[in-house]
């Protein structure tokens, strides 16, 4: 299949930038360039800004039963597409297939969510205390906002911020990975193809760090939505804030697992070995610190290590492949450094720990067992498919594991005592939690994360919140 050369999109046109500039694009299965993303400048951010404002003036007066209808129906041109969205976002991410077309399916979802909750921002009227006194709260969207999204969920990771954001009444920039260029741009089609007005939506890519400061700082920007590692988050939230603008961060992981001596081990095996390995680890939410009581570890260990080598790895586009390759070739040094560091420190190498063949950004799924505190793996989100498994005591050690690093997005765990549930369920400090099954990411549920993991979240009817101003209007007859 060919690849589309990716162009901005601003106030409702397909445009290369001002200057000419493009990025190349690589296939991380090939390591081949398969075509280029249009490089936008600040003549063209400009442009952008311009017709966001223009843009929002118009979303912000239409009625929302028919901005919720416009939603609804570009969820529905994007399940159309999903066939050929699905082969290039693999060829340009490396995820197989068949997780490709998930993820646009379960954008289109999100959409349908996003769009009844359009339906629902409601106010309050509030009892007054004299006769004749009316007190209301009413709801405004906050304005244009700026969003930023890695590579790794290439529709999914955008589509919970322009839902948002577009079921509000606001209008948005959103910034995409220029790693990943081309399926950002299909979901955007898909709403300029369903009638959005122009200047709603806008889309750019260029240098990361120069886009986001322009943008950030800009006088238009009410609001800004970043989903990234924790270090380039506080650098934004802190710019955020000299500029008096709401953020939304959705901020790095290292999510603990935890796995009680009374747990189903074959269970959690099975599960943990397909959670682990999707799309390749690269996954905010990965299990990554598995604590494991010591009376189920051996057993836990060679079901979930088992699990693993089955796991077929190669390129996204063939049939049965089950896990692709990392995105970038910077990922690789990373994991090995990573590996190296915590087997020098004292642990041990179960399985995997290499890179697969010489072509591609292929890499073994990798257990590490009895990782000291001492490796950086410990402190360190791999974001790969590496997985640690340390045996513990007690279930006072696993909590206290669990808890230990300023992360806070995501965390597993599997027992089956009601006690136990309860109590990992009230003290394991994480955003989110799913015990004895998979259970995150749903549109209508919360996404986000506590600690340096972020605040706000991106899912449930919280998510809109974000993007509205409440206003107190008081009257007297």
């Amino acid at each position: 299949m060919s690849y589309p050369d990716t162009q901005l999109f601003i106030d409702g046109t397909w445009r290369a930038a001002r200057e000419g500039g493009t990025i190349p694009v690589i296939d991380p299965a090939t390591e081949e360039q398969i075509g280029t993303v249009a490089h936008a400048k600040p003549a063209d951010l400009d442009d952008a800004l311009n017709a966001t404002l223009k843009g929002f003036e118009t979303w912000r007066k239409m009625g929302a039963f028919d901005r919720s209808k416009l939603m609804r129906r570009a969820a529905e041109i994007l399940r159309e597409r999903a066939d050929t969205i699905a082969p290039i976002m693999t060829r340009e991410q490396g995820k197989p297939l068949a997780q490709a077309k998930a993820e646009v399916l379960g954008a289109a979802d999100t959409i349908d969510w996003f769009a009844e909750e359009a339906r629902r921002t409601y106010g309050q009227i509030i009892p007054a205390r004299t006769a004749g006194v009316q007190q209301m709260a009413v709801l405004h969207p906050v304005g244009p906002v700026a969003a930023f999204t890695p590579w790794n969920f290439p529709i999914n990771q955008i589509v919970r911020k322009l839902s948002a954001a577009l079921a509000a009444g606001c209008s948005i920039i959103v910034k995409a990975p220029e790693e990943t260029p081309a399926s950002p741009a299909e979901l955007i089609r898909a709403f300029a193809d369903a009638g959005v007005p122009a200047g709603v939506i806008g889309l750019v890519y260029g240098v990361p760090a120069e886009i986001s400061e322009y943008l950030i700082k800009h006088p238009v920007i009410r609001k800004i939505s970043f989903t990234g590692s924790t270090p380039v988050g506080k650098l934004l939230a802190g710019m955020a804030g000299q500029y008096m603008k709401r953020a939304t961060m959705e901020l790095g992981g290292h999510a603990p697992v935890l796995i009680a001596g009374d747990a189903d081990w074959e269970k959690a095996a099975a599960q943990m070995a397909i959670h682990k390995t999707r799309n390749a680890g690269q996954v905010c939410v990965s299990p990554t610190r598995f604590l494991v009581d010591q009376k189920i570890s051996d057993n836990f260990l060679e079901a979930f290590t088992s699990g693993l080598q089955k796991v077929k790895v190669g390129n996204g586009m063939d049939e049965g492949t089950e896990m692709g390759p990392l995105a970038n070739e910077r990922r690789i040094p990373m994991m090995e450094e990573l590996i190296g560091d915590a087997v020098e420190k004292g642990a041990t190498l179960v399985t995997g720990g290499h890179r697969i063949g010489n072509k591609g950004y292929f890499f073994e799924p990798t257990v590490l067992v009895d990782v000291p505190q001492s490796a950086r793996i410990m402190h360190e989100e791999p974001f790969g498919p590496l997985a640690i498994v340390n045996r513990m005591t007690s279930l006072d050690d696993m909590i206290t594991e669990a808890n230990r690093l300023e992360f806070g997005l995501a965390a597993y765990a599997y027992a089956r005592s009601h006690e136990t549930v309860e109590r990992i369920g009230r003290e394991v400090e994480s955003g989110m939690i799913t015990i004895n099954h998979l259970g995150l990411a749903l549109p209508e549920t919360p996404f986000g994360g506590i600690k340096d993991s972020g605040y706000g979240t991106e899912g449930g009817s919280e998510a809109v919140a974000a993007y509205l101003d409440t206003r107190f209007v008081t009257t007297s007859h």
